[in-house]
């Protein structure tokens, strides 16, 4: 018998899955898909894996001796005990149980961060919170990894509702084809990133929009280390600059603007708050603190510190002046120490230039960055899981987990108040690989063994199921019923259920039901629907709600037997701040002074050394130790191509891009003769905090000084000289803030010195099941 198709969608687009004998045998893109991911190539070998948690499982250590810190949690002897269904939901009810009862709701972190889940109905998170709300609430995370700076800062400048606009209704990519001459893009405009989004993407678009735009004549700069940051279809010219500098090339491209005349004075002095602070700033007529006397942040100065000659910048602040401009500045610059100057210092830009809140100009933070920014909005929103109330209020700032977990009771700093680190003794995870995304893992497993108990639902034995007591196997999106879709998305697509579960998999929503009904709390929790009923239900009420828009789509079984909808209510055409620019008394920005605050009194006012009041330069350490001679090198650990973050890692795709089994570091090959590394060969890579093993290849396509391994390698620390012997550049990352105001993540950049690997590398154990863990032969 031939395999047949069937739909799917995954956060990496929607494709088709072939099937025989129960198993996924291979995949297709569907047809109309014309730029389809390769990363749908991962998934018929992750689907059936030996890393696939196939049964309940428990920690023996745990088990053993009971709930309590342990600092062997996570270590790569540990075993599992599995257990039968009934035995794990009665140890975690009791456990859930034993600790609301001694320590409060508080003492439970609901740690569901991640992208576990592209389904509107089993979405992990969503799953996850609305099981802890109905129990009583538990301390939560806010913001992202992804850009918390950019969700901190930006409201204090231009109001929460323009800066919720910033994220979700942009100019789309087919407005900046028609408005916009000219796309400087810091931080580049990766291809690969745009394969991702929350919910999957119907089509892959961006790439193709982003070539039309380049064909219609608007000029692209990617500014960045990496030559091949934009995608080769696009004409653009490329500034290379040290990475970590870009702050210092934007403060010099104001300097250009104000000293030659070009800056847009009666934009600043209409539309904004404190624009003489920062040309007093740039000028070097005041410091960062408002006092006489500073650095003139001139081309020359900013060529000494980013190696941009000062002639590009100067010809480049001109072009920029001349044209209809739009400045993007990428994710990734604001995961960095100080992570919110060059978000602000872009923004400074465009305001100097006068062309915030024109069509297809001003300034964007995501193009490049994910496949649905630029891609059109849905102002109506999607169809999803109510998730309930949290009678806790205690949240912590996404990024500080370790510090939670190490500092229970201290204090710290964020966005202007004065906060206690909460007293964790359950940590509940779902959804997420904490050991793939967070900084120094090393201090993470420290962290991870605090704990009375750790709880993980997982289709596979990542790194953080292995830091678990309690392993919980959930199914695939493959396994299960439900409908997929992002913002901006061009239409809502049904996900039908294509093979059984793996082993004892079971949904999440069915896991919760039945330890709520241990805990008293079932009905609450279901209120006496299946998950299948829940997804009808969100239908239907998305469906009233844009029936009251006067917008028609069918009923749920009808979308179910189509198996897709056109996106109603779907819009292209957005000015960010056209709205303010055109009237901004009657359009007042949700600032103090009503106007964008370039100058933010309320920021000033909260004293923080390492984030003032105004953009400002200051240099993070992989600038500061530049003269290291013991770490001469910058790494660059920016988002994989291969795979979504860590998942599927062990996928056909993602396997045929490592080098001896780990994952591809980048290097220049002036710095690869001068460390006497060659193409091909493993080597080490160290840094102050640990060091970890990677595949060499060799190649001019990055600036001399700086090394690229992209995150997402399964951590593995089964060697013993090494932190990890897979290549995840987070075993080398500092865990610390952006700054006091957002504290967001810091993994982008590190300083790292390589060498060559003496002796027969360890092998790599990330993917072999656990000790105790018979892998499922389904």
């Amino acid at each position: 018998m031939s395999a047949t198709l069937r739909p799917t969608s995954a956060h990496w687009g929607s494709y088709q899955v072939e099937v025989h004998d129960d198993r996924v045998v291979g995949v297709r893109a569907n047809p109309e898909d014309t730029e389809a991911s390769p990363v749908i190539g991962n998934t018929p070998v992750a689907q059936h894996h030996r890393t696939r948690v196939a049964r309940p499982a428990v920690r023996r250590r745990w088990l053993e001796h009971g709930p309590g810190p342990d600092p062997l949690r996570g270590d790569p002897e540990d075993s599992y005990v599995e257990v039968e269904w009934s035995t794990v939901l009665d140890l975690l009810a009791g456990e859930l149980d034993r600790v609301r009862s001694e320590h409060g709701n508080e003492a439970v972190f609901g740690g569901s961060y991640g992208w576990g889940s592209a389904g509107r109905v089993h979405h992990a998170q969503s799953q996850l919170h609305r099981f802890l709300n109905t129990i009583g609430g538990y301390t939560r995370s806010v913001n992202t990894y992804s850009h918390a700076a950019l969700e901190v800062l930006f409201p204090h400048l231009i109001g929460t509702r323009a800066a919720n606009r910033l994220f979700r209704r942009v100019p789309s990519w087919k407005r900046i084809r028609e408005h916009t001459e000219l796309l400087v893009s810091f931080g580049g405009l990766r291809v690969s990133n745009t394969w991702t989004t929350s919910g999957g993407r119907d089509s892959q678009t961006a790439a193709q929009a982003m070539r039309a735009a380049s064909d219609a004549g608007v000029e692209f700069v990617s500014v960045s280390p990496l030559r091949d940051d934009t995608d080769a279809g696009v004409k653009s010219a490329w500034v290379s600059l040290r990475p970590g500098t870009d702050t210092a090339v934007m403060l010099a491209l104001m300097h250009v603007l104000f000293s030659e005349g070009l800056a847009d004075t009666a934009f600043l002095d209409r539309y904004t708050e404190g624009a003489d602070r920062v040309r007093a700033y740039v000028m070097g007529e005041r410091d960062e603190r408002g006092n006489p006397g500073g650095v003139e942040r001139s081309p020359e100065w900013a060529e000494r510190v980013s190696g941009v000659p000062a002639a590009d910048l100067r010809a480049l602040a001109r072009r920029m002046a001349e044209k209809r401009t739009l400045v993007n500045v990428g994710w990734s610059l604001q995961r960095a120490r100080y992570g919110e100057q060059p978000l602000w210092a872009g923004f400074a830009l465009a305001c100097v230039l006068g062309q915030v809140g024109l069509p297809g100009a001003g300034f964007a933070s995501g193009y490049g960055s994910m496949g649905n920014y630029g891609g059109g909005a849905t102002p109506l929103g999607l169809p999803r899981m109510p998730q309930g109330n949290n009678a806790v209020t205690a949240s912590i700032p996404v990024a500080q987990v370790s510090d939670m977990l190490l500092r229970p009771g201290q204090a710290y700093d964020f966005n202007g108040e004065r906060r206690v680190f909460p007293d964790i003794r359950l940590v509940y995870w779902a959804g997420g690989n904490p050991f793939h995304h967070h900084q120094d893992l090393a201090r993470l497993t420290r962290a991870f063994g605090r704990p009375d108990t750790v709880v993980v639902h997982e289709t596979h034995w990542t790194a953080t199921a292995r830091h678990a007591d309690i392993v919980i196997p959930s199914t695939t999106v493959l396994e299960r019923d439900d409908m997929a879709a992002s913002h901006g998305d061009l239409a809502l697509r049904a996900m039908p259920r294509v093979v059984a579960p793996h082993g004892q998999a079971r949904d999440e929503y069915d896991t919760y039901a039945d330890l709520a009904e241990r805990l008293g709390v079932r009905e609450e929790f279901t209120e006496g629907r299946t998950s299948g009923e829940w997804a009808r239900v969100a239908y239907e009420r998305w469906r009233s709600l844009l029936a009251r828009r006067d917008l028609e789509i069918p009923g749920f079984d009808e979308f179910w037997e189509r198996g897709r909808i056109e996106m109603p209510g779907r819009v292209e055409d957005e000015t960010h701040l056209g709205e303010f620019r055109e009237d901004p008394e009657a359009n007042a920005l949700r600032t103090p002074s009503g106007r964008i605050e370039l100058y933010s009194e309320t920021i000033a006012s909260f004293g923080y050394e390492d984030c003032p009041g105004h953009p400002v330069w200051l240099p993070g350490p992989v600038v500061t130790g530049a003269d290291d001679a013991d770490l001469p090198l910058v790494l660059v650990a920016n988002q994989p191509g291969t795979r979504l973050h860590s998942q599927q890692d062990m996928g056909a795709y993602s396997a045929s891009r490592k080098v001896d089994g780990r994952d591809p570091m980048r290097m220049h090959p002036d710095d690869a003769e001068r460390a006497g590394v060659r193409d091909g060969e493993v080597v080490r890579v160290s840094g102050a905090r640990g060091s970890c093993l990677a595949g060499l290849v060799v190649s001019d396509a990055l600036r001399p000084g700086v090394v690229q391994l992209s995150t997402g390698a399964w951590y593995d620390p089964s060697g013993t000289d090494v932190t990890c012997v897979h290549g995840n550049p987070n075993a080398l990352t500092e865990d610390v803030g952006t700054s006091s105001l957002s504290q967001g993540c810091t993994g982008q950049l590190v300083r790292v010195r390589v060498e060559p690997y003496e002796g027969a590398p360890p092998r790599v154990r990330a993917f072999d099941p656990p000790l105790g863990v018979e892998p499922f032969e389904g």
